[in-house]
């Protein structure tokens, strides 16, 4: 048994034609022979030269070669499995289903005044506890939170992975950011489970160091990638889609060379993080039009590469607040990446960008994805489903199918039950107290942080080995002058309140 999501049993939703696809790929070819990519890596460049590609280490620009960049991509697999400590939730990556995760909130956000603060270490644990309890999430992004009260700055990932480690078996990731990937792959091979190394490009068309370090740990190790490309349309990308398309794939393809030179066959998703740029403020826009569009065409190239490819820009919202807003910025964006081939669809807990997340937010979500995958699954056609020998035994008025047998097997199949949504008559409504959908999704919360338990918890040899690798990395984040004298002190009063070993 394993985490394989819902199954995609209509057709896919496709933009462009075979010729217009073919047109976006010469591009991405033009772009990575013409312009090339910088790769700030000394080990990667010699990888690239020795691959046949242009470098010039003066500038460490590298151009690729079209039959080298379409060698790698067929070197991708089109689906893998991801292994868990725990073999149910072991995560299968397919083209033929979608799996839902989180997406992150810096800040856990106030549900009275909207207001957002760092989360304790306890509310760091309960939104990742409620991950693991929910049914339509699949795996875990590499923050739910950026870390919690108490903690330096340059060790809030790091301890919000471990509290992912030990309070969830699904699947997670790691950032790439100051060597924080390799502790935390340290952990995860020490309790038997692998997770995602997560490299990010930089736009336009770069690739620094500890992100494209994050492919050689992937590969020393054999674990899969999710790679991310986060360029915005209209200032570090092209204002149209079919351009930020090309640029997007041609930033992500030379993380994917690398990997296949170093590893044959190494498990790979790409990741679409790109968002238009709000021309009046500066900011990224979430939740636009051009969002959606763009999911799909990016979908629709890469299913053509036969790579999966993951929906990251869809489960993002301007809004501050749990209201209407935030569902059809959410909403409209995750469908249209399922419906559109993605692997993957980042939607849960986050509210306002990567700014506010909260619990009840990933409950409201998990409705949002149970009704995605429904649509998904489409309808059967059968002589049992068509029911004609059923609509002639009932016949005209005052016939009626609500005490039939075959009402009693379908109704279920066919609707999808949500669990925080007001189904409710107006009399039952004003009967039992008037609740919102979000009273609904607070109870679901409630009810979760108190009766699900990690399932298996870490052993005590596992605790031990983690324990031991979260002191080398306070040493050595301390020697390296990232954890200054102040944090310093801080970090180990948090740590003597939590009751847990310092160095």
């Amino acid at each position: 048994m394993a985490l394989r999501g819902f199954l995609r049993r209509i057709p896919m939703y496709k933009v462009l034609n075979d010729e217009q696809i073919q047109d976006l790929h010469q591009g991405v070819l033009d772009v990575l022979w013409e312009s090339g990519a910088k790769i700030y890596h000394e080990k990667a460049l010699k990888v690239f030269k020795k691959a046949g590609c242009k470098v010039d280490n003066d500038e460490n620009l590298v151009k690729f070669p079209p039959n080298l960049i379409e060698e790698s991509l067929r070197k991708c697999p089109s689906g893998f499995r991801v292994k868990s400590r725990n073999p149910e939730h072991d995560l299968v990556i397919s083209p033929d289903h979608v799996v839902f995760f989180n997406f992150p909130g810096r800040d856990i956000v106030d549900l009275d005044t909207w207001e957002s603060r760092t989360p304790t270490r306890q509310e760091h644990i309960d939104l990742v506890t409620v991950f693991d309890a929910l049914p339509t999430v699949h795996f875990l992004n590499n923050y739910p939170y950026f870390g919690y009260e108490g903690i330096p700055e340059v060790m809030k990932e790091f301890e919000g992975a471990a509290i992912r480690l030990s309070y969830s078996t699904k699947i997670t990731m790691e950032i790439a950011n100051n060597d924080l990937d390799k502790f935390t792959f340290q952990i995860a091979q020490a309790i038997g489970t692998e997770i995602f190394a997560n490299p990010n490009t930089s736009s336009p068309l770069a690739c620094y160091t500890d992100q494209t370090e994050a492919c050689f740990l992937a590969a020393e190790y054999g674990f899969p990638s999710m790679i991310w490309d986060g360029a915005t349309m209209a200032s570090t990308a092209p204002a149209s889609i079919a351009g930020a398309v090309i640029l997007a794939t041609a930033e992500l393809i030379p993380y994917i060379v690398l990997l296949q030179e170093l590893r044959p066959g190494s498990r790979v998703a790409v990741a679409d993080l790109v968002l238009p740029q709000n021309m009046r403020t500066g900011s990224p826009l979430f939740g636009d039009v051009s969002v959606s569009l763009h999911l799909a065409v990016f979908n629709q190239l890469w299913q053509w590469y036969g790579i999966p490819t993951v929906a990251s820009s869809s489960g993002v919202s301007n809004s501050k607040n749990i209201g209407f807003q935030l569902a059809y910025e959410k909403t409209i964006p995750s469908l249209m990446s399922a419906l559109s081939g993605s692997s993957a669809v980042q939607l849960h807990s986050s509210v306002y960008g990567e700014i506010s997340a909260h619990p009840v937010q990933a409950v409201l979500d998990d409705d949002v994805a149970g009704l995605i995958g429904r649509l998904l699954e489409g309808i059967d056609i059968s002589e049992d489903s068509l029911a004609v020998d059923l609509i002639n035994e009932v016949g005209p008025i005052p016939g009626h199918f609500l005490a039939k047998k075959h009402t009693r097997k379908w109704w279920d199949k066919e609707q999808y039950m949500t669990k925080s949504a007001d189904k409710t008559t107006y009399p039952e409504w004003e009967k039992g107290g008037r609740k919102k959908e979000i009273d609904y999704a607070k109870e679901r919360v409630k009810e979760m942080i108190s009766t699900h338990k990690v399932d298996p918890p870490l052993t005590d040899s596992q605790l031990e080995d983690m324990n031991k690798i979260m002191m080398e990395a306070r040493k050595y984040y301390r020697n390296h002058g990232m954890i200054t004298d102040k944090e310093w002190e801080m970090y180990k009063e948090t740590l003597e309140k939590e009751g847990r070993p310092f160095i």
